[in-house]
């Protein structure tokens, strides 16, 4: 007589229950964090947000510059005084990364900018207070809107030996060089004009007048914002790097030719 074994039937969950108790615990855990972010919220003072004063860029000064500026801007072993270089070359210096200086060397290189807009205009009132010098131009003299043509001429004539005619840059002696101009803004363009940072020249009012620097100004506007109208730029580095892209590719390409041309006759 065959036995029949009797099947027990097991509860099986629902597919939905494991996603409902999820969602419940999410539900749960958001409520308290939103809970407990309200209640920090409601006893944090609101910040008040005010214009740096010339004190504040003093205690700026004495904390970041005065190691090798000194505490009076009368220079030191380290770096030079400051006397008469005005809020323009703070700005500059500043703005750029290149101050405060990361290591000495032949030439302080750009780098990440270390301090907001705020704190350098507090930097630079200080140093304008304590001994004035070249300030800030009008907005007109960067308004881009100068002679181009007559801005191209002049910048070949006074900076296209060291920058580059087509503002790319170029090496200099004793590991220093010109920076590529591609990205500088207008005001830095006018500020290293007036102040002659590093080894760049000072051009005043009496080597190029205002107008003038409003030419040369629009004419590097005009380079950054206009594509090589020759084409590809090859780093717009003149012959030496049109020289050799012929020589590799254009003779190359002959010689690969001369072969084709001798395997093909064999």
């Amino acid at each position: 007589m065959a036995r029949t074994t009797q099947r027990r039937n097991h509860g099986r969950r629902s597919p939905w229950a494991a996603a409902a108790l999820i969602g419940i615990g999410l539900l749960i855990t958001g409520g308290a964090y939103a809970g407990a972010s309200a209640a920090m919220a409601s006893t944090t003072e609101p910040t008040i947000n005010s214009a740096l004063t010339i004190d504040d860029g003093k205690k700026l000064f004495q904390a970041n510059c005065a190691t090798c500026h000194g505490l009076d801007l009368q220079g030191s072993l380290e770096g030079p005084a400051l006397y008469g270089v005005g809020e323009l070359s703070v700005h500059f210096q500043m703005s750029t990364g290149r101050m405060p200086l990361q290591m000495q060397g032949p030439q302080a290189p750009q780098k990440p900018v270390q301090f907001t807009d705020e704190q350098i205009a507090a930097i630079g009132a200080y140093v304008q207070s304590t001994s004035p010098g070249p300030s800030f131009p009008a907005d007109a003299v960067l308004d881009g809107e100068g002679d181009v043509a007559h801005g191209g001429e002049l910048f070949r004539i006074n900076c296209a030996m060291c920058h580059n005619v087509a503002g790319a840059g170029g090496a200099l002696t004793e590991g220093k060089y010109a920076p590529a101009l591609h990205t500088t803004t207008p005001l830095n363009m006018y500020a290293a004009m007036v102040t002659g940072p590093q080894n760049m020249p000072v051009f005043n009012d009496l080597n190029l007048t205002l107008e003038e620097k409003r030419d040369i100004i629009s004419y590097l506007l005009y380079l950054q914002e206009n594509e090589s109208a020759g084409g590809f730029s090859l780093g717009s580095l003149g012959p030496v790097s049109e020289g050799l892209f012929i020589w590799i590719f254009g003779i190359g390409s002959l010689i690969a030719i001369t072969v084709w041309i001798t395997a093909k006759s064999n």
